[in-house]
């Protein structure tokens, strides 16, 4: 599954010894400050995926930013807190130093054929092949959304616009997958879950000092769903719901092509205004 070589594998490389991770930023997925969000998340995920003591697949991840992380090296602690017949919860934190920069929880499971439904229904949207990839290199973005192929349907700040005007929601509809091609799996999938510019870039159509808080992850597929999507696009649907006093909040759903939802996500964000 894993690609040797591909941007995100060394991105997300770890190295274990004495009950700790250790791993290093890339410049490849740098943020406006730190390191991208969703490949911080992938990586302490890894964490979780790789510990010898790991039982079942990623049902939930939940990742609180609470300080910038500075480049080079860190280290992340991962504890099964405790272990039961179909879950396994987890305990995680990053670290530099003596400073813990990100603090998390995750659920891994262990799924039984029981009955399924969904309610959610997949968005009417144009085909991949019908829609231009962002311009990432025209653009004054930072560098870890050149590491996507991301086609925007709806919802794009607009700020170099002689006169930019207010957007009546902040809903994003987009194609995304990683660049170059990668397999899909839980890690790359965690990653994919934050490729959204702040959802007070498209209310506002200006860009602003945004930056997550705190982001949450549900896992609804199985490894061999993911297997399947193989290189193929993601659909990501993305709305916020109100934004008050400096926060506000981000709701979003991963689909594959073919319309199976992988993964809902949600996160509270800081914004300067």
């Amino acid at each position: 599954m894993e690609m040797v070589g591909h941007p995100f594998d060394l991105a997300t490389e770890l190295s274990y010894e004495s009950g700790t991770f250790r791993g290093q930023t890339s410049e490849a997925y740098a943020n406006m400050v730190g390191p991208y969000g969703g490949i911080t998340a992938a990586t302490m995920l890894r964490a979780v995926l790789d510990h010898p003591d790991r039982i079942g697949a990623p049902l939930s991840l939940t990742v609180n930013f609470t300080a910038p992380i500075k480049d080079g090296e860190f280290f992340i602690k991962a504890k099964p807190a405790r272990t039961n017949r179909s879950t396994q919860h987890w305990v995680l934190e990053l670290f530099q130093g003596q400073d813990t920069l990100c603090t998390g929880t995750a659920v891994t499971a262990l799924r039984r054929e029981t009955w399924s439904d969904i309610e959610a229904s997949f968005p009417r949207v144009p085909e991949p092949e019908k829609i231009a990839s962002l311009p990432t290199e025209n653009l004054p973005l930072p560098k870890w959304v050149s590491r996507y192929d991301i086609k925007v349907i709806k919802g794009f700040p607009d700020p170099l616009a002689k006169e930019p005007k207010e957007n009546i929601d902040s809903v994003t509809l987009q194609w995304v997958k990683d660049k170059p091609d990668r397999p899909l799996d839980f890690l790359s999938l965690t990653s994919i879950c934050d490729a959204f510019f702040p959802r007070v870039y498209i209310r506002k159509n200006e860009i602003s000092p945004a930056s997550t808080v705190s982001l949450t992850i549900y896992y609804h597929a199985e490894e061999k769903e993911l297997d399947a999507v193989g290189h193929e696009p993601l659909l990501g649907e993305a709305k916020g719901i109100r934004y008050y006093n400096g926060f506000f909040d981000h709701f979003a759903k991963i689909w594959s092509r073919d319309g199976n939802l992988l993964a809902t996500t949600t996160q509270v964000v800081y914004y300067k205004d």
